[in-house]
């Protein structure tokens, strides 16, 4: 889920998403998004996957896992 003070949000000047917290702003990539909207404090890294496997070719569990942990390393996700 993210950390409080931080926010996904869609910037139409950069044309792009990004993470709004307190320390600054991340624009992260497409997969990125993508696992971060399915961020929400109720899947588990395994049903993301899953739940991405249904929208695109190749997904793997340890690739979203990689990607949740340089989220929560950059302390804009947290887990409970």
């Amino acid at each position: 889920m993210l950390r409080r003070g931080v926010r996904l949000s869609y910037d139409k000047t950069r044309g792009a998403h990004v993470l709004l917290f307190p320390e600054g702003v991340l624009v992260p990539n497409s997969t990125a998004v993508a696992v971060l909207e399915l961020c929400i404090g109720k899947l588990t890294v395994a049903e993301i996957a899953l739940a991405l496997r249904e929208r695109y070719d190749g997904v793997r569990e340890q690739d979203v896992a990689d990607i949740v942990n340089r989220l929560a390393d950059r302390r804009v996700l947290e887990f409970r």
